[in-house]
């Protein structure tokens, strides 16, 4: 959330974000219910101050009683009058999003992100690569018929080797970031209150994409970064600790749409997917360094399953609600030749730090915002398209990248 002073006193450069991003937000009726509730509050002290002079002037009389009351009356009138406008006011400032760094490219949709660089090159197969759902499905690896008998379109089952496959997947990642990297797994629920979406900036903005437990103050969470941010709401971390940085797998529900035309094939884009998410709560000063660390660390698996990807940086219009930086990772897929996502790694400065009330204490007595970052390490099934696709065979057998056979139990090729 953007401080209501900061809205206030640079009015101008959040309009100007508001455009830069593409997004509507309610920028004009928060100053009008910001500037109106203020006239209230100085009316409310103002009268105040008189009914304290009022009643210091000794023993009141009849009509100085009568003035008291009336006073008493109107401040109660004005404060009847003025939890609307503030609770409306709150309400209002969840819809403003983060403020873009300046450094980002602006532009209104993805068309405008740049490529930064591009680590390897594709895999020479020397044949035409099958897609991951061929693959898939001649292996008896990937079900998806039988998941659509389970819970309806849009939704996959792995079998065998497949279901191993990702299982080893997740493992070796959280794996390199505990052992490597120094960060603690964590292991949340997978349900998440409403004000926990609210403090990650899921909510308001996005809540057609969550799925909610009927009759619950319960939904199905979007990603672990909600559940990371929101362990330590209402608390003081001590600076001197920083940077805190977590590691949780969980599954990702969402309700995303797909393009007409597109995605209707495989796995791609689910209601549910597996991820593995990196948190960071960092100092102020050093997050944009952190916020390289986590690109570094989201490219570092993929270097190592021999993989291509590109690093790309999102336009002003293609940022999520609370990101002020974001840097995606792609990989290069040949089945469907195409760059999939598998990664994006945020930093939203103090947004959301500000939303779930989370501080840090940098002297005695004293707190002080801190920045909250987040990255993909990575996601699923994407990853796990990669990897079928990248290592299949002329033959449609699977090569087991080396680095995942100790965790398939030595299993060097998946075959019929």
């Amino acid at each position: 959330m953007l401080p209501l002073p900061f809205v206030r006193e640079h009015a101008d450069a959040v309009r100007e974000n508001l455009r830069k991003r593409n997004v509507e937000a309610p920028l004009d009726r928060i100053l009008e219910l910001d500037r109106r509730s203020r006239e209230l509050r100085a009316e409310t002290e103002s009268l105040r101050a008189e009914r304290n002079r009022a009643s210091k002037a000794g023993k009141p009389d009849e009509k100085t009683r009568a003035q008291l009351r009336e006073i008493g009356e109107r401040i109660g009138a004005i404060e009847r009058e003025l939890k609307p406008f503030e609770d409306e006011l709150h309400q209002k400032l969840l819809h403003l999003p983060n403020m873009a760094d300046p450094s980002v490219p602006v532009g209104p949709d993805d068309s405008f992100d740049v490529v930064l660089r591009t680590v390897g090159k594709p895999r020479e197969l020397g044949f035409v690569a099958k897609p991951h759902w061929e693959l898939g499905e001649r292996l008896g690896i990937l079900d998806i018929p039988r998941a659509v008998k389970l819970a309806g379109a849009r939704f996959f089952a792995l079998r065998g080797a497949g279901a191993a496959l990702e299982r080893a997947l997740i493992a070796w990642l959280i794996d390199e970031k505990v052992r490597l990297h120094g960060f603690t797994e964590v292991y949340p629920p997978f349900l998440a209150k409403e004000e926990v979406l609210i403090g990650s900036g899921s909510l308001p903005k996005s809540r057609e994409v969550v799925f909610k437990v009927e009759e619950e103050d319960l939904f199905l969470v979007p990603t672990a970064e909600v559940q990371l941010l929101s362990m330590y709401r209402d608390e003081v971390l001590d600076a001197a600790a920083l940077p805190l940085r977590l590691v949780a797998y969980t599954p990702c529900f969402r309700n995303e749409k797909m393009s007409a035309g597109r995605d209707v094939r495989g796995i791609k884009r689910d209601y549910q997917f597996d991820k593995v998410e990196m948190f960071v709560y960092s100092k102020p000063e050093d997050s944009p360094a952190e916020l390289d660390r986590l690109v570094r660390l989201a490219g570092e698996p993929l270097e190592k399953l021999g993989l291509c990807f590109r690093v790309k940086e999102l336009c002003t219009g293609n940022l999520a609600f609370q990101a002020a930086k974001a840097i995606d990772l792609d990989v290069w897929s040949p089945g469907v030749e195409e760059w999939l996502e598998v990664s994006s790694c945020s930093n939203c400065t103090e947004f959301q730090s500000h939303r779930a009330n989370v501080r840090m204490r940098a002297a005695k007595d004293r707190t002080a915002p801190l920045h909250t970052l987040n990255g993909s390490a990575l996601g699923l099934a994407r990853t796990l398209i990669a990897v079928m696709e990248n290592y299949q065979r002329a033959d449609g057998s699977i090569e087991v990248p080396l680095v995942l056979r100790p965790y398939l139990h030595g299993l060097e090729v998946i075959t019929a």
